[in-house]
């Protein structure tokens, strides 16, 4: 039976993801056979060490382990290792050092071991790398392209997709932690978060704005511009529009699942000239004595 994987570590059961990895590294180093010449039982150790890391690595494996649902080898079916993504700050693998481990032979040394004696399989995918992005409103709505630069200042391209929306996650495969032996590179997940617009409020698939329309347009109705996300647009305002009023723009919202769009809801708000207007002013002072009496009793109808 296989000795319990914490006990191999030297680790405890409420161990962090980053101290399981510390523990690993500094075992792995100290009994790596390249280093210990005809040393079997450092050898033994070494492999012992890898089997451990490997299930406690694994998130889901910890879990069924640490509930007693699998035994320290993986249970009765044959044990698949492969790197799990790492916390956000681990664009390697586990093998990688901060402190210049993989000076000493890195990963083709490793690889070379894991292929020794029946052990775990050389050829694994690398570890995914998690990034953050901030975007333009306008941006997420109409996509395009991005070029990040990363911590070690390499230049990643993203495409940011029509509609991308805050806490989306893109994924451009291959982006991320280089494989073990013949083993694929992992991807680089990038979060969305997307900046608010001034003017366009966002309520699921459908845009919303307040538009100033003129004493003229809200009476004799007319063309009006409208702007929206992807540019403006000419909208007809009917006749006798009351300040309120909301009008639809189809297909003018975010970009659905399966290219629908929603549409965009224009809300009408009266506006007067920035001016003072004498003409104005005086045909409401007459016009208006006959609709403010009408209208103030309406008020105390109610």
């Amino acid at each position: 039976m296989s000795e319990d994987p914490y006990k191999v570590l030297g680790v405890t059961r409420d161990v962090s993801e980053a101290d399981l990895r510390k523990a690993y590294r500094k075992l792995a180093k100290k009994l790596h056979p390249d280093l210990n010449p005809g040393k079997k039982k450092a050898e033994d150790g070494f492999k012992a060490v890898a089997t451990a890391y490997d299930l406690l690595n694994d998130p889901i494996k910890r879990a069924q382990y640490d509930r007693g649902e699998i035994d320290a080898s993986g249970g009765e079916r044959p044990r698949q290792p492969y790197y799990r993504e790492q916390a956000e700050r681990d664009t390697g693998h586990p093998y990688a050092d901060d402190l210049g481990f993989g000076g000493f032979g890195g990963d083709d040394i490793f690889a070379q071991m894991f292929g020794r004696g029946g052990g775990p399989n050389p050829d694994r995918p690398g570890a995914d790398a998690r990034y953050r992005v901030e975007l333009d409103f306008l941006e997420a709505f109409n996509g395009g392209k991005r070029t990040l630069t990363l911590p070690d200042s390499r230049a990643l391209d993203v495409t940011i997709p029509p509609g991308t929306r805050t806490g989306q996650t893109l994924r451009l495969r291959g982006k991320g932690g280089p494989g073990i032996g013949k083993g694929p590179p992992g991807d680089a997940l990038i979060e969305v978060d997307v900046r608010p617009h001034p003017d366009f409020r966002l309520k699921g698939n459908d845009i919303h704005i307040d538009l100033p329309l003129s004493l003229r347009d809200a009476v004799l109705g007319g063309r009006v511009i409208v702007p929206t996300p992807s540019g403006p647009v000419a909208m007809t305002v009917p006749k006798w529009s009351n300040a309120g009023a909301v009008l639809r723009l189809k297909g003018k919202g975010l970009v659905r699942t399966g290219g629908v769009s929603g549409d965009e809801y224009v809300t009408l708000r009266l506006t007067l000239p920035a001016e003072p207007d004498a003409e104005l002013q005086d045909f409401v002072s007459r016009w208006g004595k006959t609709e403010h009496h009408e209208t103030q009793q309406g008020v105390d109808a109610r």
